[in-house]
């Protein structure tokens, strides 16, 4: 593992010049890039990588990063480069974590719909655990092993019915939501196990949700684990460790959320009994500060006796959250303006009421030309890019040690088009 220092970390940080990213100025980036464009803190993500890595102390454990949260292959790059593992939704993902760096043995491939092509090309990989959704997925990797003779190595996502408290959209551990088998279903399946020498059984896994910023959740979780891997130890059923998810909220408007201590005290509290490692699957709480969504100006119009809207060049194919969850993010100046602050309504070019960035923001006064920041921005944001309307997926940029470099360049219509006929 590279070793570096959390107190590298300066990230966005906002001096009387103007915005600046590790002290590169944000303005300048732009203009040499042009907007729409991801900026991302290379000292940021790694601060927060190892907050949680350290917070473990000697405990054995695995931080496979959860790549739906952000796949850009710098981002996965420097998490191999780190240490950790990946946590992959689909193949593509898998591929993507392959070209970072990483082996099979360090990836687990979760995702309540795997097809059967998936499933065929991942079996042969050898990964380090398939996380079973169903009775049925568990039979189609059964057989797929039978036929190539090998033993897959599977996990159990069990659905525990824990509510994780956060946007009913991300939440995944209610017996409502679609993900996992329900804990006496599971029960019955993992019984079955003995029986079928083409898998083995290697853990156990459960994720309740995601942007959970209550800790109570997050513990109701690892003792529910904990307890189970218990009782299938005393049942004969040993495991290689527990998988705990991720879903480790962050926060977008100020208040308090969980600290990575608090949060792997907790876990490891509950687990500690059973001598399992643990392995978590951490998207949102490493990246999403860590990058920014810079957008320009490009018309100011009257919307009541108080304010106005703002129309900036990014809108919802660049940043679905708040079209998709009502999600805040915070909105700043790169370089404020002297004069009476005022209201705004930010808002994006795409033809879609729903297409706002930003409600009844008070910032400093605003011209067409200028240049704002979606704070924030590094989960689910570049991953949920879509040509809405033909538009581009922006560029992304990466500083590190007081430089930048493009690490994505901007999408063309050729780019788009070739694969149309």
């Amino acid at each position: 593992m590279i070793a570096f220092s959390a107190m590298t970390s300066t990230g966005f940080s906002q001096p009387h010049t103007g915005l600046e990213c590790d002290g590169v100025a944000v303005a300048e980036i732009a203009e040499a890039v042009g907007t729409p464009l991801y900026i991302n803190s290379a000292a940021l993500l790694r601060s927060r990588f190892l907050a949680l890595e350290q917070a473990f102390g000697d405990y054995p454990h695995a931080l496979h990063y959860a790549m739906k949260a952000n796949s850009m292959l710098a981002i996965v790059g420097l998490i191999q480069q780190l240490g950790g593992a990946a946590d992959a939704n689909s193949i593509w993902e898998i591929d993507v974590a392959r070209r970072a760096g990483f082996l099979p043995k360090d990836i687990v491939f979760t995702g309540v719909g795997k097809s059967g092509d998936e499933l065929a090309q991942a079996v042969p990989l050898g990964l380090k655990a398939i996380n079973v959704e169903s009775a049925g997925e568990l039979d189609r990797i059964e057989a797929i092993a039978k036929r190539l003779g090998q033993v897959a190595r599977v996990a159990v996502r069990v659905n525990p019915d824990i509510d994780a408290k956060s946007h009913p959209h991300i939440s995944t551990g209610l017996k409502i939501n679609k993900f996992g088998v329900p804990v006496d279903a599971a029960r019955e399946l993992i019984a079955t196990l003995r029986e079928r020498p083409s898998l083995t059984l290697v853990a156990i896994h459960v994720h309740i949700g995601s942007q959970i910023t209550s800790l109570d959740p997050l513990r109701g979780a690892a003792a529910f684990i904990a307890g189970m891997a218990m009782e299938l130890r005393h049942g004969g059923v040993p495991l290689e460790y527990v998988d705990i998810g991720g879903g480790l909220g962050i926060s977008y408007d100020g208040t308090p959320v969980v600290e990575p201590a608090a949060y792997v005290g907790a876990l490891l509290d509950a687990v500690r009994p059973t001598g399992l490692p643990i392995v978590i699957e951490p998207g949102r709480s490493i990246v999403g500060p860590a990058a920014i969504l810079v957008a320009r100006v490009i018309d100011i119009k009257p919307r009541n006796a108080v304010s106005d809207f703002v129309v900036i060049d990014a809108g919802m194919t660049e940043l679905m959250r708040p079209a998709l969850y009502g999600a805040f993010h915070r909105i700043e100046v790169v370089r404020p303006r002297a004069g009476a602050e005022r209201h705004y309504e930010f808002v994006g070019p795409v033809c879609e009421s729903s297409d706002v960035v930003g409600r009844d923001r008070v910032t400093a006064p605003l011209e067409v030309g200028d240049l704002v920041a979606i704070r924030d921005a590094g989960a689910y944001g570049s991953a949920m890019a879509s040509n809405y309307n033909r538009r581009p997926l922006p560029p992304e940029v990466m500083v590190s040690a007081g430089t930048w470099r493009l690490t994505r360049r901007r999408q063309t219509v050729d780019d788009m088009v070739a694969l149309e006929g």
